[in-house]
């Protein structure tokens, strides 16, 4: 079976992460969690970028040296994974990785064979917080789109990539669907700055004005490697080893899960990077959109950080996940609140799921002393829950191939609602003859069986509480609660 190769973009580390990290973090999570529960090779990817400016002023206003403070800040990211319960497989530091910055140059060096840069002098508005050059019809009032501040003006000498040179073929990956972009409104968009013209774009900075931090360009050490282009070869610098090296060549899918703000860098700028290097390019690029508090993004710069660490300690990775994966729009941003969090966690994990299997688990001790009973081969009770439990996986396979988390979550509700269904019905703490009484409850184990089992990507750890509990489908464990209630 072939590879499935999955990453997130890899944020700055001039700060601390926040709530909107995490949900990129956790839908990756979910896609390499799905995929190898189907059992097909996968990897996983995350990691840190660290040779922005950005980096270098947050440092220089800490007091604290480059070097020291990314990799704090980087720490932070990559403990996410403990937080969280992420199973990416790999996570890169740009700054400190012995790959990364040989791919870097190797990537430069085949662009610079097909004589894909040229040296000019430029001049023009710089927005530090996006690390990006604007042109200026694309300020609103004279200012970022993505963080309102006026851009510097700046005046330097740079390489320049000949993006221009690749318009016609970026142009016929995107139409061709050889390269996806999801959700659909996110592909127009990408196709409407296409279809205006590209022009060439600069890929280098000053080392000066970068005060040495950064990879230098080869054969010309007074620039540094652009921080996106630096940034972008990440995907393929992680795998520049003998044993990972044929992923991005052979993996069936390639999949870069990234947030709005950036969707130019991934569906642009890369392609025709790739393209200049003869590599292939990815398979889809999943667009998430922003999370917010009153209304405004997630920016610690605006006070409107919100600290995953706290929030899993405070209600647990399962009621973050579970959120992040059911009530985050796949269109549109989506405000958060911790009345938000608890409401659907109690609603759907609590009192739906968790609900559920303790009451078959009672059922179960009361009436088989934990036993669970063969199911009947002459009755048809629980038809319903049965078939639900049989087209689940192919459900959520359908919802996760599409990048649909709330649909694949909906799903798993909607089997337990049929469980639940099914105990109202029958209610098998009356008197009833014995092998209806078995019937139903070999169903409902074998329901609550499946749910745990299609759980896992989701949320990992309350998963395993409820395989634990359910056990091999003989015998069950008396029920605790696996999804307790929060305040």
């Amino acid at each position: 079976m072939s590879g499935f190769y999955v990453t997130t973009a890899i944020p700055y580390v001039n700060a601390a992460p926040h709530l909107g990290h995490a949900l990129e973090l956790v839908q990756a999570d979910v896609l390499a969690r799905h995929r190898r529960l189907r059992g097909q090779p996968v990897r996983f990817l995350t990691g840190t970028d660290e040779n922005a400016l950005k980096n270098v002023t947050a440092a220089a206003s800490a007091g604290v040296p480059v070097a020291a403070f990314v990799a704090a800040n980087a720490d932070r990211f990559a403990g996410l994974a403990g937080a969280l319960s992420l199973s990416f497989d790999d996570f890169i530091r740009t700054s400190g990785d012995p790959r990364h910055a040989p791919g870097v140059r190797r990537l430069w060096r085949a662009s610079a064979e097909r004589g894909d840069f040229y040296r000019r002098d430029y001049a023009g508005r710089y927005c530090p917080g996006c690390e990006q050059f604007y042109d200026p019809a694309e300020l609103a009032g004279g200012r970022c789109p993505e963080h309102g501040v006026v851009p510097e003006t700046v005046t330097e000498s740079n390489w320049f990539f000949r993006l221009s040179r690749y318009a016609g073929e970026v142009l016929a990956a995107l139409e061709s669907g050889r390269v996806r972009v999801e959700p659909p409104a996110r592909r127009n968009e990408v196709l409407s700055f296409v279809r205006a013209g590209l022009t060439d774009i600069s890929v280098s900075r000053p080392a000066a004005r970068a005060a040495g931090w950064g990879i230098p360009v080869p054969d010309d050490p007074g620039q540094v490697v652009y921080v996106w282009w630096d940034a972008l070869a990440n995907y393929v610098t992680a795998l520049d080893d003998t044993a990972y090296r044929t992923w991005w060549l052979d993996s069936a899918e390639r999949v870069h899960v990234i947030g709005k703000g950036i969707v130019r860098f991934h569906a642009v700028y890369w392609l025709a990077l790739l393209l200049s290097a003869g590599r292939p390019l990815p398979t889809a690029i999943l667009v998430h959109e922003y999370l917010t508090v009153d209304g405004v993004k997630l920016s610690k710069s605006a006070g409107t950080a919100v600290d995953p660490y706290a929030l899993a300690g405070r209600y647990g990775e399962d009621a973050l996940r579970w959120w992040l994966l059911s009530d985050v729009a796949s269109l549109g941003d989506t405000d958060f609140t911790e009345r938000r969090l608890l409401t659907r966690y109690h609603q759907d994990l609590a009192n739906g799921l968790g609900n559920l299997v303790n009451r078959t688990l009672s059922l179960v001790h009361r009436y088989r002393d934990g036993v669970v009973p063969a199911r009947p081969a002459t009755t048809d009770i629980g038809h319903e829950l049965t078939n639900g439990c049989a087209g689940l996986p192919a459900t959520i396979d359908r919802a996760l191939a599409a990048f649909d988390f709330r649909a694949a979550t909906d799903a798993i509700g909607a089997v337990v609602a049929a469980a639940n269904r099914l105990i109202e019905a029958e209610r098998p703490w009356e008197p009833a003859g014995r092998e209806r009484l078995d019937a139903v409850l070999a169903v409902l184990v074998a329901a609550c069986r499946c749910l745990a089992r299609e759980l896992t990507p989701f949320v990992p750890a309350g998963a395993a509480r409820l395989a634990a509990q359910l056990g091999d489908g003989r015998v069950v464990a008396a029920p605790r609660p696996v999804f307790p209630r929060r305040e």
